[in-house]
């Protein structure tokens, strides 16, 4: 009879086999056509994945862009438009910025144009958000929906000021129920007009400096959103999955695998760490020191007492970007 010990190492197997063949995760090496093509990032103002923090005569802002995929516009356009919004605010609270306004473009007949619109107008109402402005093309054929968001910004949250001894805090709504169609964890469904200030707990704490990097989990999972916030320095950690915030009833691959309303991995200096906490579960979000970050450049999940690593940043990029700017 098999004991505890080896259950646990059986299922940790599981899920770094389900991690390593995550569509969303394997598809982030496409982003190295970006560097191809528009030569090294500084990986702070970019080009680069996600956001990129511009410069002005007074300050600076953060800038981002979405593109959602096209069989989802297709298949759910209220939702594509909802999660068109919900990623360009991840994306510019992730880098520490107050968000300012959502641009979109929308390529659609008129009913999938109407509901992606009334999706994202209904994201915006939740996050506080004004939409100012966009595009528009009337077309029958395969639909397409982007948008685009500003932010400002103060000291941003970068993946270059992470240091190892760090400890690693994953936040996340936990309130809900998976979707069945599309690996989605919608909790702005249950929290409603909360998920406004619930996203400015970041740019707080970009301001406070209790936090210094920040990434949000999106479409690559979290140990893909995790290796990707890593990746410059070509850090490690190991994630303990006993304290690691889930949803009940939802197995562990399958929230390591999804794309979370609102999930968010943050670098937090030593001694830091009980303020970033108070400040989400005074939010009624819940949030735990998952780990601290090293140099070894592996991504390791634990369970009791297995240990496996789930990604190795010394073997395989996340996005292929240039490093130059290290």
């Amino acid at each position: 009879m098999a004991g505890p010990g080896t259950r646990a190492e059986s299922e940790l197997e599981e899920i770094v086999r389900v991690v390593a063949a995550h569509p969303g995760l394997l598809a982030k090496a496409d982003i190295g056509l970006v560097g191809d093509v528009l030569g090294d990032t500084d990986w702070t103002s970019g080009p680069g994945d996600d956001g990129a923090v511009v410069a002005t005569s007074t300050g600076s802002v953060v800038a981002c862009g979405e593109a959602l995929w096209p069989p989802f516009v297709a298949h759910d356009p209220w939702g594509a438009g909802f999660a068109a919004v919900l990623a360009n605010v991840n994306d510019v609270v992730a880098m520490g910025a107050l968000p300012l306004g959502i641009v979109d473009t929308v390529v659609a007949s008129e009913a999938t144009a109407r509901a992606a619109l009334e999706g994202m107008r209904h994201a915006c109402r939740l996050y506080r958000l004004p939409i100012v402005g966009g595009h528009l093309t009337r077309h029958d054929g395969d639909p397409s929906i982007s948008a685009f968001a500003l932010g400002e910004v103060g000291t941003p949250l970068s993946m270059t000021r992470i240091e190892p001894g760090q400890g690693l805090v994953v936040a996340a709504a936990t309130d809900g129920a998976m979707r069945t169609d599309f690996p989605f964890f919608p909790a702005f469904e249950r929290r409603g007009e909360r998920c406004a200030d619930d996203v400015r707990v970041l740019p707080a704490l970009a301001r406070s400096g209790a936090c210094v990097a920040a990434k949000d989990i999106s479409m690559a999972g979290l140990v893909g959103s995790l290796a990707m916030l890593l990746e410059w320095g070509t850090f490690g950690v190991e994630v303990d999955l006993d304290v690691l915030p889930a949803p009940p009833g939802v197995a562990t691959a399958t929230w390591l695998t999804c794309f979370p309303s609102f999930g968010f991995l943050l670098a937090v200096p030593t001694g830091r760490e009980e303020e970033v906490l108070t400040a989400f579960r005074d939010r009624e979000l819940a949030a735990a020191v998952v780990g601290r970050i090293d140099d070894t450049g592996r991504i390791g999940l634990r369970r009791g007492d297995a240990a496996a690593t789930a990604y190795d940043l010394t073997r395989r990029a996340v996005t292929r970007l240039p490093r130059s700017g290290r």
